[in-house]
Order: structure tokens, then C-alpha cells, then sequence
């Protein structure tokens, strides 16, 4: 039982991930300085200076509802397809999501369905989805919990300031993925065109894998050898580049995003919708007596099966 809950805790940990940066391989940026080099005016193309108005306007809308789809080739690692959906706050990032991952050949209503809290810097996932049984000891909890910032001062020494730092990279929104494209020299725009009904516009972008990599604090904690290193390393994946759409609505807020990897194996996707800005309800934690620790949770059950096997 503790492995079928440390299995899920990671899956959920990956996809939320995944959800608040839309891949582990990019970088929303400095959206700062990108949206002040938008500013610059005359120089400017219409379409950069369109992604920036949207920035803006995302930027203070501070919450949506999403619908995000991840596909990843099944001869992947991590292959199959995981879809997350439900609000999310920027500024501090927050969410309340159902996650559900299908893994390739899985037999139809397989897939694994969590209930996801992401709030003030800890993640909650809800014991009672997808558990089929109570837990010894933990009858009375309703979720597990794992601090972000508690894990990483634990670790101490270089590892928490990896695990600090890519807390900072994945506090991404819709605002800073605008900002990243906005990183793209080859920016396009696509022209008027229809998502679920509106009218919207189309705007297309590119990013090699230097860019992509470039300001992400995980990166910046590596040396140059390091990061020479990495970047090489993904190159030999046959990973070229980064594919962006991006679709903005009339009222300057982005509607759609696409993203596509592309690698020998396949192509890694990326699809998310978003609507309702700034209206949506505030994200909030589980009551403290409802929740168990993770960490403590994953000791006693282990503690647990290691008696029963001593007892056998």
C-alpha cells in the first residue's frame, strides 16, 4: 500500500508540475524585461506588441479555469496521457485540479483519477480518489500533504537550493508562458481564426534549446561546463527546438496554448485552455485536521510493512 501511495504522490507531483510549467524543459523568462523590450514601440512587430498587451492583461488577472492535455509518446518514459483540469491562482501560484493519467494499453476506464490542492507553497492530494481502502492509522485523514519549502529545507546543502529553485521555475501561468514566447526571434502571426466558438487570433513562435534553458534558476545554479553539458545532452536526444501557438481572444487573454517537442521517438505535446480570468474562486488548503503528512505517512506504513515481514 505505502508504494501504491508514493507512486501516486509522485505521479502527481510530475503532473502538476507539468501543469505549472507545461514542460520541465522551458522557461517563462524574465517576462519583465520581455514585456519592456516589447515596449521599445518602433521597432516592435504588431504581433509582439499584441503578446504583450495579453501579457499584461493575464498578468492581472491573477486566476482562470484550465483544461491542460500532456501526450507523451508511449516508446517515452512517462509515456501515455495525463489531462489536469480545474482552477489555478498566479501571484502566488495556486490550484485546485483533478488529475488523470492513462498510461498506452491501458484497459478503457484505467486511468488513475487525483484530486489535487496546490496551496501556500504545499501540495494536497486526496487519499479518498483512487485508494479503494483506508489507510491503518490514517482512517480520519482526508489528504496527504507534502511542504514544498519544509522538503527542501530538509535536504539541506545544494540539494535545497535545486529543489528551491525549481520551485521558482515551476511558478508558471498563462502570463509567463506568453512572456517566454515572447523570448522567440521568429514570432508570427497566423491571422484571425476560431477556438470553441470565439474569435480569436493566431500567433505562432519558436525557441532552439539554449533559449529554451536560458533563465531557468535550476540551470543557473550549474556551471557553464555544466550547462554546456546539459544542453549538449539534450541536442544528443535529437530534441531541435520548441514549438509554440498561442491563440488571444478580443479581450487581450490568451484562450489556447500549444506547445510540441519533437524528438526521434515522437512528438511530446502540450494543450491548454483557459478561460474565466479573474473570476474564479481563491484556491485554499485542506483544514489542518483533515491532512497527514507525507513524509511521516510514507515512514509509518513502510515501518509497518517492514514488522508484518519481520512478524512472517
Amino acid at each position: 500500500m505505502h508504494k501504491h501511495i508514493a507512486r501516486r504522490m509522485g505521479v502527481t507531483l510530475a503532473a502538476v508540475a507539468v501543469a505549472a510549467s507545461l514542460t520541465g524543459c522551458q522557461d517563462g523568462g524574465d517576462k519583465t524585461k520581455a514585456a519592456e523590450g516589447a515596449e521599445q514601440g518602433a521597432g516592435q512587430s504588431a504581433s509582439v506588441q499584441a503578446l504583450t498587451a495579453a501579457y499584461k492583461k493575464t498578468a492581472a488577472a491573477k486566476t482562470a479555469k484550465v483544461s491542460m492535455t500532456m501526450t507523451v509518446p508511449a516508446s517515452l518514459k512517462g509515456g501515455g496521457e495525463t489531462r489536469v483540469a480545474g482552477v489555478m491562482g498566479w501571484h502566488p501560484l495556486a490550484m485546485d485540479v483533478t488529475v488523470t493519467e492513462s498510461k498506452p494499453g491501458a484497459a478503457a476506464g484505467g486511468a488513475e483519477k487525483n484530486h489535487v490542492i496546490w496551496a501556500d507553497d504545499a501540495i494536497y492530494t486526496d487519499l479518498r480518489t483512487g485508494m479503494g481502502a483506508q489507510i491503518d492509522g490514517y482512517g480520519d485523514k482526508k489528504w496527504a500533504k507534502i511542504d514544498l519549502k519544509a522538503a527542501a529545507a530538509e535536504a539541506g546543502g545544494k540539494a535545497a537550493q535545486q529543489m528551491a529553485a525549481g520551485l521558482q521555475d515551476m511558478q508558471q501561468d498563462p502570463s509567463q508562458q506568453l512572456a517566454m514566447l515572447l523570448n522567440s526571434r521568429d514570432i508570427k502571426d497566423l491571422g484571425p481564426a476560431e477556438v470553441d466558438g470565439r474569435k480569436v487570433r493566431h500567433y505562432r513562435g519558436s525557441l532552439t534549446v539554449q533559449e529554451a534553458v536560458k533563465g531557468r534558476k535550476t540551470v543557473e545554479l550549474l556551471t557553464p561546463a555544466e550547462r554546456e553539458k546539459l544542453v549538449a545532452n539534450m541536442e544528443k536526444t535529437g530534441i531541435k527546438g520548441y514549438d509554440y501557438d498561442v491563440w488571444v481572444d478580443g479581450d487581450q487573454y490568451p484562450v489556447k496554448m500549444d506547445s510540441q517537442i519533437k524528438t526521434p521517438q515522437g512528438t511530446m505535446r502540450v494543450t491548454s485552455a483557459y478561460s474565466d480570468y479573474g473570476t474564479t474562486a481563491s484556491v485554499k488548503a485542506p483544514p489542518a485536521g483533515e491532512t497527514a503528512d507525507l513524509i511521516q505517512m510514507l515512514k509509518d506504513l513502510a515501518a509497518q510493512a517492514k514488522g508484518g515481514a519481520g512478524a512472517a
